[in-house]
């Protein structure tokens, strides 16, 4: 087999971490886990992880311990940690020991064979220094046939920039409460899952870094989301191209939850400022069994102008999925109610998270563990 070559970037990228991870070593630094919500199966469960280079004390749990602090300084310091690339996290699941590799930029994705009982279950993660954390991970029932997919920005926040700042605003904002949310999605959403399977999954598909996933988590149980996996990417080049592609992150992100549940019926929610529509359409058209609906929010128009434009919708409802389009969330949930996908005498789910618990099957779906 004949190996590709690295790109000039990648190679550059690589001799960097490099540096920095044995710079780091000599300080005393610890490799540190920083851990991701994560999802599965009865037979298997996805873990999430990032494993960065930092001082003993500056994590509790894999998240940062002075939350006054961190909320200031956040940002930045998520994308100046040293990375740990290659090293290996060993995962305690059901008292079973496994393995873990990280990759070149220190991120964990990985699936492990594992039965497990459907609902909410906590994951140990033990770096190479004997620094742990926890992780969540949701199993979905077998026989399980609807979920939901959620798209983040433009679609739950709101950020009022242009969109070639918008992923370094995102990234660097010293203040996270700078984001607002957008009118009625919570609710939406919320109402959406409790009108699904009792264990449909909830997943967050972005084409945003893994370096931003705290922070993304933080916003989604401040502002009373259902609490699911985030599906981020990794930011920089590859080792065939300069820069990473977010469309072929959402496609390549979505073909896969498809294999990974054939029987999961999803409901797609996006906005029409990106590639949404489009990336779902022709999600829908080689998967029509796998989609339930699609729902656009669409924007104002001086998001759209931020966001360059919208999205031709014409060419993107050439799919026989339901769809529902509207500017927020009470309208789109009109537009539900009209579909069938929302009960007309539904009550609005209890929104009242635990804050000091990790979720399970019997607390709400915004429970989740303290970020």
């Amino acid at each position: 087999m004949v190996q590709q070559k690295s790109n000039v970037a990648a190679k550059i990228e690589d001799s960097w971490h490099a540096w920095r991870y044995k710079s780091a070593q000599k300080k005393g630094l610890l490799e540190t886990v920083l851990s991701f919500t994560g999802y599965g199966s009865q037979q298997w469960v996805r873990i999430f992880a990032r494993v960065v280079m930092a001082k003993d004390g500056w994590f509790e749990d894999g998240r940062w311990r002075a939350q006054l602090v961190a909320d200031g300084v956040r940002g930045w310091r998520n994308f100046t940690s040293p990375t740990a690339p290659f090293t290996t996290v060993t995962a305690i699941i059901n008292g079973q020991s496994y393995q873990l590799k990280a990759d070149r930029g220190g991120i964990i994705d990985m699936r492990v064979k594992v039965q497990m009982e459907p609902g909410w279950h906590r994951v140990e993660l033990i770096s190479k220094d004997q620094v742990t954390s926890h992780t969540d991970v949701y199993i979905v029932a077998d026989g399980t046939q609807s979920g939901i997919v959620c798209d983040i920005d433009d679609t739950v926040l709101v950020t009022a920039l242009p969109r070639p700042m918008l992923a370094a605003w995102n990234s660097f904002v010293l203040d996270e409460h700078a984001r607002s949310a957008t009118p009625g999605m919570a609710v939406m959403t919320q109402r959406l899952l409790h009108a699904q399977d009792d264990h449909a999954p909830m997943l967050y598909l972005s084409t945003g870094s893994w370096n931003v996933a705290q922070t993304l988590s933080r916003f989604l149980r401040r502002h009373l989301y259902p609490y699911g996996a985030l599906l981020l990417t990794d930011w920089g080049p590859t080792e065939e191209r300069w820069f990473r592609s977010g469309r072929e992150h959402k496609i390549r992100q979505l073909k896969r939850l498809a294999v990974e549940f054939p029987n999961i019926r999803w409901l797609l929610i996006g906005d029409d400022g990106q590639h949404d529509p489009e990336i779902y359409s022709e999600f829908a058209q080689r998967y029509p069994d796998n989609v339930k609906a699609i729902i656009i929010r669409q924007l104002t128009p001086s998001e759209a102008v931020l966001a360059g434009g919208r999205t031709d919708l014409a060419a993107a409802f050439q799919t026989e999925a339901p769809w529902a389009y509207a500017p927020d969330g009470a309208r789109l949930s009109e537009q539900l109610i009209e579909l069938g996908l929302l009960p007309v005498d539904e009550q609005d789910p209890v929104l009242e998270p635990s804050m000091d618990q990790s979720p399970s099957r019997e607390q709400p779906r915004t429970a989740g563990p303290k970020l």
